[in-house]
């Protein structure tokens, strides 16, 4: 290159040599330091990329908090509006203390509802129709009955003590109502009751526990039975 830089400086004048030189130094500064950082430079990205990366860090909503009901605001659900396919097989008498609880054969997944019939003195758990547990539970006496209707579950404590009644164990409670009615592990023994919520073997409450989440559905009733007439009976 310093041949060719003399040969033009001699043929065309200093001028253009010096022309020459800064433009040939200018692409030797370009070829050295710019080029790299064009070459680095990411290509810009387009909209549709834009919206898929912010979707893609973009959370989910979280799903609403069920509305907050006393005991005396408990929603009308028709129970033959819950479609059951399948009942436990359950025998013998079903008493005080006793439980049943059976996945085999029952989807793995699938919506939650829970039915109390207070007069039948029964709790069964439902998951997409199949009955997976059923037991026999305690309820509120006459001073202090447990409500009747459908109410969400708001909360769950695996490990909770009574606020009101002298700090009594409630394990794997759930609670369905604001003035505090809970679903809970207890003693069932004949001729007791509770202040209002429902008494379950503490074994099934912790499977019930284990298989519910906020939001699931409990309907207590005073008699009014489920339709079973097309569910089968697990064998």
């Amino acid at each position: 290159m310093a041949g060719f830089l003399k040969s033009l400086a001699k043929t065309a004048g200093p001028k253009l040599a010096i022309g020459g030189i800064m433009a040939v130094t200018g692409l030797v500064v370009f070829a050295s330091i710019d080029r790299p950082a064009f070459e680095g430079k990411a290509a810009p990205e387009s909209p549709a990329a834009k919206t898929a990366n912010v979707a893609a860090v973009t959370p989910p909503p979280s799903p609403a908090k069920p509305v907050e009901r006393r005991s005396d605001q408990g929603m009308a659900v028709d129970p033959g509006a819950l479609r059951v396919k399948r009942v436990l097989k359950i025998d013998g008498p079903f008493r005080h203390g006793d439980y049943a609880w059976d996945e085999n054969g029952a989807p793995a997944t699938g919506p939650v509802i829970i039915t109390v019939d207070l007069r039948a003195q029964t709790l069964s758990v439902f998951r997409a129709g199949y009955e997976i547990g059923a037991a026999v539970i305690l309820y509120g006496a006459t001073d202090k009955p447990s409500p009747k209707g459908a109410f969400p579950i708001m909360a769950k404590r695996a490990d909770y003590y009574s606020r009101t009644y002298n700090n009594a164990p409630m394990p794997f409670a759930q609670r369905l109502t604001s003035d505090g009615v809970f679903i809970h592990g207890s003693d069932v023994q004949w001729g007791r009751g509770t202040h209002g919520c429902i008494g379950v073997p503490v074994a099934f409450a912790k499977r019930l526990f284990g298989v519910t989440k906020v939001g699931d559905l409990v309907v207590i009733t005073d008699g009014k039975m489920l339709d079973v007439s097309q569910a089968q009976v697990n064998g």
